[in-house]
């Protein structure tokens, strides 16, 4: 095991499938320069284990500022035996390319009978609560969870994002990661050697037997750290984090909501159509009869997002936020 960040652990994955596969390529804006951190050792390119010197050109891709074509470049090699790991960089990019996503990506599979498989991943970093404005600050999976064909994951821990990727550079469908950038530079013990984590599996963060509380991306720390402040005071939170939105776990929701009988949803993203009210329609259709109090969902409002860093910073869940709902479906404060 190795102390590793989040970005670092991101790096490691891709590393690590490039060696094992070279069919295995990158492709982005500005990846031969390591900008952000996950093709290299350093900024420069001659720095040692920069992924330009390793695996060279013919694998390691700069692509023209065109989400589009760069989506479509990588749907292309996908169905003709490579294996792209593509860099989107901002998540809000990913809207320019949203017809090659939703009627080439995520439905060729289908259309062509199953005889060509997608086996590419997207990354996309969603760079909210940084001030970076309207145009930056977009949490997008919500939209993307609505199209059929599409694999997503919101890693929020350097394990998970290393596992999560490696599973889904091995998947044949198209995977789309989200990754929070206020967790790229949280650090945790990552296994130095090649695993996996299924697709489609939960994490318990927290045991708990009082109240569920179902985290989402860069939630999921503030969502331990108020479970550990309810502990404090005697409740028990259960922290799951689903960390793979498509396909979701819903046995490990229904399962520890039917135990806990409450039920609190914590996401980054808009209130409206989010991943939060589909996990709360769920647990509403499937263990009502198990509630014991009503379902509650903290989320962003559904407006654009204010450049004013004091404003921003209300735009979202916060652990004080979280750990007041907490109190409240449980009693401890009045409705």
């Amino acid at each position: 095991m190795s102390i590793m960040s989040y970005l670092g652990a991101i790096g490691a994955a891709q590393r690590e499938a490039m060696e094992a596969d070279e069919r295995v390529v990158i492709v982005g804006e500005d990846v031969e320069a390591n900008v952000y951190g996950t093709t290299g050792g350093g900024k420069s390119r001659s720095s040692e284990g920069d992924f330009l010197q390793l695996f060279g050109r013919n694998r390691i891709r700069n692509t023209p500022i065109s989400e589009e074509g760069i989506v479509g470049i990588a749907a292309g090699a996908a169905m003709t035996g490579l294996r792209p790991i593509v860099d989107l960089s901002y998540s809000s990019f990913l809207y320019m390319a949203m017809d090659q996503f939703v009627n080439q990506v995520a439905k060729n599979r289908y259309m062509f009978g199953g005889q060509a498989s997608m086996p590419v991943v997207f990354r996309s970093a969603m760079f909210y609560g940084l001030n970076t404005g309207a145009h930056h600050s977009d949490r997008p999976y919500p939209m993307f969870m609505n199209i059929p064909g599409l694999k997503i994951i919101a890693p929020a821990s350097p394990e998970d994002a290393k596992g999560l990727l490696r599973a889904a550079i091995d998947s044949d469908d198209p995977v789309l990661a989200f990754e929070a950038v206020k967790l790229w530079g949280l650090k945790g013990e990552v296994s130095d050697e090649a695993f996996r984590i299924p697709l489609g599996v939960a994490r318990t963060a927290r045991e708990g037997t009082d109240v569920t509380l179902v985290a989402i991306s860069g939630s999921v720390p503030d969502a331990c750290a108020a479970a550990d402040r309810l502990a404090e005071e005697g409740v028990s939170v259960e922290v799951i984090d689903p960390r793979t939105l498509v396909p979701l776990d819903t046995t490990a929701i229904l399962s520890s909501v039917a135990k806990t009988g409450r039920l609190v949803v914590v996401e980054p993203a808009h209130r409206t159509c989010g991943a939060a009210a589909e996990i709360s329609a769920l647990v509403a259709e499937e263990v009502f009869d198990a509630l014991k109090a009503p379902i509650v969902r903290l989320t962003a409002p559904d407006m654009q997002i204010p450049f004013s860093p004091s404003l921003e910073q209300q735009m979202y869940p916060t652990r004080d936020g979280i750990t007041a709902a907490l109190r409240r479906v449980t009693g401890l404060l009045p409705a």
